[in-house]
């Protein structure tokens, strides 16, 4: 599993480091592509395979399917993890996420997200200050 926050620099040459604890579980290539909130998704390819799947089965029905299948399938991007344990970020990704410089690097579970600090802080200073409406939402549809 996928969990923690970690701070990594994009460099001058886009390229991210994973953090060692990420890097068993990613493997030695991952899918990248573009997220929700304007971050980007990292996946396994096993991961990737299960996702990519669910997104096709929606790609020829309503639009909403059609248009999350188009940016999550049309903007993927296969992306090795280099001896350092960096991953290239095309220019593309890079702009749809607005990553520059200073970025976090999210393990959510069977994913990892990529996001520029500053959209990171305002997107969980945010979340927290929420959290209680947001549980008490979840909570009332389960029962």
């Amino acid at each position: 599993m996928l969990i923690g926050e970690y701070r990594h620099t994009l460099d001058a040459k886009n390229r991210l480091s994973l953090p060692a604890k990420f890097r068993k579980e990613l493997g030695s290539s991952v899918i990248v592509t573009r997220g929700l909130d304007h971050c980007l998704f990292v996946y396994t390819k096993a991961a990737w395979k299960t996702e990519a799947k669910k997104f096709a089965e929606h790609s020829t029905g309503a639009a909403s399917g059609r248009a999350i299948a188009r940016l999550m399938l049309a903007g993927a991007n296969e992306a090795d993890v280099d001896s350092a344990g960096r991953i290239l970020v095309p220019d593309y990704l890079k702009s749809y996420a607005g990553l520059s410089g200073k970025c976090v690097v999210a393990g959510v579970s069977d994913r990892v997200e990529l996001w520029d600090e500053a959209a990171w802080e305002t997107y969980t200073a945010n979340i927290e200050r929420d959290a209680d409406s947001f549980a008490e939402a979840l909570g009332s549809r389960t029962t």
